[in-house]
């Protein structure tokens, strides 16, 4: 079965093509992988500063199909190959995820095959099954660490479509934290990788920033308040004329520490709570070398293991949301009812999923 995956829930269009041959006969899931295009839109919003919802949608408007060939060209496919089709059903940007909606009911009608509503967390959660190393899969259950630009959570994955949240930002994302952390040290947007990138030339313990809600008892987080204290530093060091290279590396290098301290504490945390062996790591923040080399080392002292996507796979695409609508289809039977309805989910709580 060939799925083909739409992804426009933000910034990205992302659109793949997924044989699920490979899953089915117990070869390496990402063999299944035939082929995929992807857009990113960072360059049209960094003037803003940020995602502006309106622009996002046009431009997911003029790339789709180009994007359709360009996926279907590389996978030396054509529409007729298809036998299913998986969107990012939600959560996202309402606008945006009209565009991707529409576009796969269209589709779906158009050729008559069955269409499903992917998750977008699902996607990036199932997405570690796609290493190309055996030793780097999970086997479920397993806890999965979602750290984005929009979410923080830490869910207990018990198998395909079940799911329990068991905790998350009660504020800022942690991605968010990271942007909005860099824009104060007078980065550019999108700020996360080039302020992890400045804080490897920081020196550690020159700042001590707080470590929210480590020892809180429980599995959520907050980053509002540390963002704060990197604001009262910024402005500290702005009033005595300490504000240079030097000072923005260190502070850099605080957060990181804090952000990726907090992270791992409470995944091993949840690891050991739960007796699970394995934790998967995903999202856009998941790629960052600190928190990857922090809870690597963490879950090697206890015996665990840490599961990362590919890189190209950490941020939104379309590889994942195919992989995911797949496993769907083939795990269970799910597709969505009402054919060419608009029934996007801005907002949705993935343990809703949950069939069992």
């Amino acid at each position: 079965m060939i799925v083909l995956g739409i992804e426009t829930s933000c910034d990205e269009t992302g659109l793949a093509l997924y044989d699920t041959g490979a899953w089915e006969a117990g070869k390496p899931p990402h063999l299944g992988i035939l082929g995929a295009a992807l857009h990113s839109q960072i360059d049209m919003h960094q003037d803003y500063g940020g995602v502006v919802p309106e622009l996002a949608s046009r431009d997911h408007i003029r790339r789709l199909i180009p994007l359709l060939n360009k996926a279907l060209n590389a996978s030396s496919r054509s529409i007729a190959d298809l036998d299913a089709i998986a969107y990012t059903q939600g959560p996202g940007l309402a606008g945006a995820l009209l565009v991707g909606s529409a576009f796969a009911n269209a589709l779906a009608v158009a050729i008559q095959k069955p269409v499903i509503g992917v998750h977008h967390l699902e996607g990036h959660l199932l997405s570690p099954l796609l290493a190309d190393d055996q030793d780097r899969r999970p086997e479920f259950p397993f806890i999965a660490l979602l750290v984005s630009g929009g979410h923080t959570q830490l869910m207990l994955v018990k198998s395909i479509g079940d799911y329990e949240l068991l905790g998350e930002t009660v504020d800022d994302a942690a991605g968010e934290a990271f942007d909005k952390t860099a824009k104060l040290l007078g980065l550019d947007y999108p700020g996360g990788a080039a302020l992890s990138k400045l804080a490897m030339r920081g020196e550690k313990g020159v700042f001590d920033l707080p470590r929210p809600m480590m020892h809180s008892g429980d599995f959520d987080f907050s980053f509002s308040g540390l963002k704060t204290a990197v604001l009262h530093q910024v402005k500290k060091a702005q009033t005595n004329g300490s504000d240079d290279e030097a000072f923005r590396a260190n502070l850099a290098n605080a957060f990181v520490q804090s952000v990726i301290e907090v992270l791992g504490h409470k995944a091993i945390k949840a690891l050991e709570e739960l007796n699970c062996r394995d934790l998967v790591v995903a999202g856009g923040v998941g790629a960052n070398i600190q928190l990857r080399e922090k809870l690597t080392q963490m879950a090697k002292d206890r015996g665990c293991n840490v599961h990362y996507p590919p890189m190209d796979l950490c941020t939104d695409n379309g590889v994942m949301i195919a992989f995911a609508g797949a496993l769907r289809l083939l795990h269970i039977n799910l597709v969505t009812k009402n054919l060419g309805a608009f029934d996007i989910q801005p907002r949705w709580d993935l343990s809703s999923l949950n069939v069992n």
